[in-house]
């Protein structure tokens, strides 16, 4: 898919970054949106170095009028944009007894409302030209919140409310603007480091891990695939279908177990830079600091992204078995031999 314009929100650092290199080496044109100067510039290099072409736009997403301004500039440098990418995102790690006012709702400007204003500046270029994609990044806690992180499992819960109804909007007026919602597990990238937390230990992503890349490679497939919603990982998988079962045996589970399965053994500092209110110096790059922990493969999304190979791998099981069974059928219908016939007669005799 050469020459595609792609705006990619959030993507200084982290899986931002990473979906933004994903549509690099595929030749794309990537609008880089982000507040932190130094990572922008880090990702443009590496995308010209992939191949891809980048636009450097420091943009604050909770901000509607820059927001607007970044995509009119893209238009202008790069023409009509293809797929807009909503993954910018603040977070705080805190107990809700904690939390601040203004704080909830900083992360709720950054995290929902940024998807909001950068869909509808998507959708006033997409929906006169009825082409384009909008992806929305969300995570397994769009579903299936956790403790700790009230705010940023809020934010995204909304994005998945305020994506289904647009949805239903667009099928409504039979428009050709796709969208897709890709939810995400936990992935090894740089915020676990910047993020405000008022936690006793560092905070870490709750185990298994995974790769920024495994989420990159699946919002490039979703944005060029009529999937209504993409689950990345196991765990993804069973937090959501869990959830649907049983939310209250969760909850008890979580209350135990969500504490520590968040936070690392080693002290924080409680005097660290966070990037909530501003960015934090410095370009941060990819990955965060768990590469030892972190997967690079996901089998459950290679499954789900190869529908035609799971089902010949489910045809072929069904025909062993049905073989197999057909087998012992038949072994166990044949008259028994004569001599052990004899041997059985000796034997009641």
């Amino acid at each position: 898919m050469k020459n595609e314009t792609v705006v990619v929100t959030g993507s200084s650092a982290g899986l931002g970054r990473a979906i933004a290199h994903e549509f690099g080496r595929h030749g794309a044109q990537v609008a880089l949106l982000a507040r932190g100067i130094d990572g922008l510039e880090g990702a443009k290099r590496e995308i010209e170095a992939a191949g891809g072409k980048a636009l450097v736009l420091p943009t604050d997403v909770a901000d509607s009028g820059k927001v607007e301004e970044a995509a009119a500039t893209v238009e202008r440098e790069f023409g009509p944009i293809d797929i807009w990418v909503n993954n910018a995102m603040a977070s705080v790690f805190s107990p809700v007894k904690e939390m601040k006012p203004e704080e909830y709702k900083r992360v709720t400007e950054v995290t929902y409302l940024g998807v909001v204003y950068g869909t509808l500046a998507a959708l006033k270029r997409m929906l006169p030209r009825d082409h384009g994609t909008i992806v929305q990044v969300g995570s397994a806690l769009a579903y299936r919140s956790i403790p700790l992180q009230s705010a940023y499992c809020a934010a995204k819960h909304a994005i998945a409310g305020f994506t289904d109804s647009l949805r239903c909007e667009l099928i409504h007026d039979k428009s050709g603007i796709r969208l897709t919602m890709v939810q995400m597990p936990a992935l090894n990238t740089p915020q676990f480091g910047w993020v405000k937390s008022r936690l006793k230990n560092k905070a870490q992503p709750v185990p298994p891990i995974f790769q920024p890349e495994v989420g990159a490679r699946a919002i490039y497939w979703a944005a060029h695939h009529h999937r209504r919603e993409v689950w990345v990982g196991a765990p993804t998988v069973e937090a959501i279908i869990a959830n649907k079962i049983a939310p209250g045996l969760l909850d008890h589970y979580l209350g135990r177990t969500g504490y520590d399965s968040q936070q690392t053994d080693e002290p924080e500092n409680p005097n660290r830079p966070n990037n909530l209110w501003e960015p934090v110096a410095g370009d941060h790059g990819t990955h965060g600091t768990f590469d030892s922990r972190a997967h690079d493969h996901s089998s459950e999304l290679w499954l789900g992204l190869h529908p035609e190979w799971t089902g010949l791998a489910l045809a072929a099981l069904t025909a062993a078995g049905f073989f197999f069974a057909s087998r012992l059928r038949h072994e166990s219908s044949k008259p028994q031999s004569e001599p052990h016939k004899r041997h059985e007669h000796r034997r009641a005799a």
